[in-house]
């Protein structure tokens, strides 16, 4: 086993191993798996099939990506009950990033994959596939029927094997790409179409599951699966930049706010030449960067508390049909990371916070209304399919591709009766469509829970109260009726444009759901209701990816 490994499981398998020498260097290959038709050599890297008592050579598997796992070979936990060891890997790679397919076997005899990415792991199973659709036929957002059963297509992409490990139920495909579909069920299931063969699709279908649930042994010591070394000069400034995050593919410059493309792995010598582009000055973050609160994200409420440490940060905001007269919404997203759990969204709309995290599943959508683990949703301004949300400005690092100008099409809805509280989201790029769910949360236990001091608690507050109140109360006196008066000059004399209104500045000197810059749309358009479509509830923007098999 590799250095660092910790706790290892040292129950004998009940499977009788196999093993022969490496036809290119000599080195022993064990089988642990009579399933197993295909491993990699550790030694030289050699891709082997076996041929009955021999091995032989098709080809070499290139260096893996270290992308900080935790996860690794003979690692072992359980799943509804189950033993299993894992006993391969295959890195895939497609134009946002990688993901892992790891091969586990089970005490029983079974085969399965454990795919991870970003945080996100699914347990499926390869099935039998009679008749499966085309790959031509499959795009984000539309149904099929596969296997009998209906299900939504989630994404469609083009990848490759980047490299492979250990034991494998076939020889990886070591050149050239295919398209892998993520396809999803209102049952909460994953299903993944694997186009090697274009004429014979791969059918597997899973779960998604915590980490936890796994009781994993065997992992490896990653440090929080935070990475040291990645350092580069901004290719726009020069000021040293550092990724911090295992799987970042974009970050920010902390100097200049330029934002580096850094998916193809950036060096000292490769930064200048790193995709970037600069933006203008937003709002500072309310949660500033590296912050950690202790958050309870569960809709059932079943959940304890969490660390949740904020890695990113995005200014978002509508953007009204052509001819509209709707006032466009402006929102905030931090994007949240804990160890074991992933990654999450904390939203700051103008009507309050929420928190969502990506659903495995998909909900069924009937006209206005959404249903989701037992829940009905109704769909918010019924009026319009969708509206579209564009990231003005970003901070941090983010496990997707950010690009400058990116669209995406939302729809959002809220929880009905007792599920009331309840968030769904649906947002929809060329390449993906993703479905979030979540929960409002109260502006205290946000403050509560990341620390924030009573003298800053005011701006967390959507609905601020205006200056005379405070006055009345006593609490601030007339030092507030000055900076109030300063405050409402600095508003009159800042006038330009997100998008197409008059208070740009006003929204980066105070926040897109400032009462300050709420109040200067209100000015500019004197007798127009505040707020009409989208982004109260934020969304989920991961640009692709998901779990495949």
């Amino acid at each position: 086993f590799k250095p660092g490994q910790r706790d290892l499981a040292t129950e004998p398998s009940p499977q009788r191993a196999y093993r022969a020498a490496c036809p290119n260097c000599g080195a022993a290959v064990e089988f642990r798996s009579a399933a197993s038709a295909s491993a990699v050599c550790s030694y030289c890297r050699s891709t082997l099939v076996r041929e009955g008592e021999a091995l032989r050579r098709i080809g070499e598997s290139a260096e893996l990506f270290d992308d900080h796992t935790p996860l690794q070979l003979g690692a072992s936990g359980r799943y509804s009950g189950e033993a299993f060891t894992l006993i391969g890997r295959v890195q895939l790679a497609y134009a946002e990033g990688t993901w892992n397919e790891w091969h586990a076997l089970f005490d029983n005899g079974r085969g399965g994959w454990l795919s991870e990415d970003n945080g996100a792991y699914v347990v499926g199973f390869d099935a039998p596939l009679a008749d499966g659709p085309s790959a031509e036929s499959l795009r984000a957002g539309s149904r099929c029927q596969v296997a009998g059963q209906a299900w939504d297509v989630a994404a469609v992409a083009s990848c490759h094997v980047q490299a492979a490990e250990g034991e494998l139920p076939a020889a990886p495909k070591l050149q050239g790409d295919f398209i892998v579909a993520d396809l999803r069920n209102e049952r909460g299931e994953v299903g993944t179409l694997e186009y090697r063969d274009p004429q014979r699709p791969a059918w597997s279908v899973g779960r998604s599951v915590r980490l936890a649930e796994l009781t994993l042994r065997g992992l490896r010591e990653v440090g929080g699966k935070t990475l040291t070394g990645r350092g580069f000069n901004c290719p726009n400034c020069g000021a040293a930049v550092e990724v911090k995050l295992a799987g970042t593919l974009s970050l920010t410059c902390g100097q200049c706010q330029a934002v580096i493309d850094v998916s193809q792995g950036p060096g000292a010598d490769l930064a200048p030449a790193l995709a970037h582009y600069a933006q203008t000055q937003g709002t500072e973050p309310l949660l500033a960067l590296g912050r950690t609160g202790r958050l309870a994200l569960d809709s059932a409420g079943s959940a304890e508390p969490l660390p949740w440490q904020v890695v990113g940060y995005l200014e978002r905001c509508d953007v009204p049909a052509p001819g509209s007269e709707d006032e466009q919404t402006f929102w905030r997203e931090y994007l949240l990371y804990n160890t074991t759990e992933g990654f999450a969204f904390l939203v700051d709309a103008e009507d309050g916070w929420s928190w969502v995290r990506p659903l495995t599943g998909a909900p069924v959508v009937q006209g206005t209304q959404a249903r989701w683990a037992g829940d009905r949703y109704d769909q918010r301004w019924p009026g319009q399919p969708f509206y579209e949300a564009l990231n003005t400005y970003v901070l941090g690092e983010f496990y997707w591709r950010v690009r400058r100008g990116e669209r995406a099409q939302v729809t959002d809805y809220a929880g009905s009766g007792k599920a009331s509280s309840k968030r769904l989201s649906r947002e929809r790029t060329p390449a993906e469509v993703t479905w979030s769910g979540g929960q409002t949360l109260g502006a205290a236990t946000v403050a509560d829970a990341f620390n924030i001091p009573p003298a800053q608690r005011s701006a967390l507050m959507r609905d601020a109260a205006p200056i005379s109140s405070f006055v009345g109360s006593g609490g601030l006196g007339w030092k507030t009726v000055v900076i109030g008066l300063v405050l409402v000059f600095f508003l009159m004399l800042l006038l330009t444009r997100c998008g197409s209104d008059d208070c740009g500045e006003i929204q980066s000197a105070f926040g897109a759901t400032s009462a300050e810059y709420q109040q200067c749309l209100r000015s500019r358009r004197s007798g127009s209701s505040w707020g009409s479509s989208g982004g109260s509830w934020g969304g989920y923007s991961s640009g692709g990816g998901g779990s495949h098999k």
